[in-house]
């Protein structure tokens, strides 16, 4: 039995241009931008932030408080969270936080008819994806949990807040609050007019401002088959680029790979054609629940939401099929670069 853990690289290449060191150059040197950065493990996962500019080592401060305030708010493994009163108790008012949460997530839900589903936690436990305690169910188990799963089953009061589970479902925004908390940062990068800044939550990443040389980020996407580095690369700035696959967690039993990524359906790893799907676009939140939804739906349905709601204006896709083969939308076709061939969706 093993596990496996991805990390979307990044090509970072800063290369600071200092001019000249002689006295009768002074004039002419170039002011060298600050810059500093951080490690920090949360939810489940090792973040780095690095940020450019006069007010850096503030803004990470409170870029590092502000995550672990995110990840003891929606952690399902305190009682004490908003999330762990609300599965223990069935019934909760919901933060603000939590309401953009959830609201976000219940958009996704209706739009990918069930693709994306935050009440899929129940059969994530007895997977043992949420304590690594790995296990494959029995299909009486699976098919006695999938009946408690659905977001149309949560009753939800806009207004006040209030959300109430029926008995037996539960709820989890993990698939979704990664995107939500790089989303803050990047709302903590702006507040101290940083330069530019980038974070890195496990397979998130998202993008303030340019390098110090005013040159845009270098985001690297992981080989998902684990026979290159990386599929390609993006030049990007204030974009968020995030990648599911189900190389990212799983375990083997009996010969059999098990992966994380549920198919809300049927309970069971989700056999979609695709090894991983790529969501660019400027919403951190959405994005992370995208990744997730166009990966159960596969490809053919993936391209089809991309052309009702996606489109060069929302959010772009880069899907690396089981064969190998690489599929982007038109959106990207100017800022991402492979050494190989990639089918453009227009």
């Amino acid at each position: 039995m093993k596990k496996g853990w991805s990390t979307v690289f990044l090509v970072l290449a800063l290369s600071l241009l200092v001019t000249g060191c002689a006295s009768e150059q002074k004039s002419s040197e170039k002011k060298k931008i600050k810059e500093d950065s951080r490690e920090v493990f949360a939810m489940d996962t090792y973040m780095t932030l690095k940020a450019y500019g006069e007010n850096c080592s503030e803004a990470l401060d409170e870029a590092v408080g502000e995550i672990q305030r995110l990840d003891q708010m929606f952690t399902t493994g305190s009682k004490e969270s908003e999330i762990g009163i609300l599965n223990e108790n069935g019934s909760e008012i919901l933060s603000g936080e939590g309401r953009y949460l959830f609201s976000v997530s219940k958009e996704i839900f209706d739009r990918t008819e069930g693709a994306f589903d935050i009440t899929v936690y129940p059969l994530m436990q007895e997977w043992g994806f949420t304590d690594q305690k790995y296990q494959v169910p029995s299909k009486e188990k699976i098919q006695e949990l999938v009946k408690n799963v659905g977001m149309e089953k949560i009753s939800y009061d806009e207004e006040s807040g209030l959300i109430s589970l029926p008995e037996g479902v539960k709820i989890d925004f993990g698939g979704i609050a990664k995107g939500y908390t790089s989303q803050r940062v990047m709302d903590i990068f702006q507040k101290y007019q940083l330069t530019g800044g980038l974070v890195s939550l496990g397979g998130n990443v998202q993008t303030y401002g340019t390098k110090p040389d005013g040159s845009k980020f270098v985001v690297a996407i992981e080989d998902p088959f684990g026979n290159e580095d990386y599929v390609g690369t993006l030049n990007i700035t204030d974009k968020t680029v995030i990648t599911s696959g189900g190389y990212e967690r799983f375990f083997e039993q009996d010969g059999v790979t098990y992966h994380h990524i549920l198919n809300p359906e049927t309970g069971y790893p989700a056999e979609s054609g695709l090894k991983s799907v790529t969501i660019v676009n400027e919403n951190g939140t959405m994005a992370d629940g995208l990744s997730t939804a166009l990966f159960v739906m596969g490809k053919e349905k993936a391209i089809q939401y991309w052309k009702n709601y996606g489109g060069s204006n929302s959010f772009d896709f880069i899907l690396v099929e089981d064969n190998g083969n690489v599929v982007i939308s038109s959106g990207l076709a100017d800022s991402f670069e492979a050494d190989r061939d990639v089918d453009i969706v227009k």
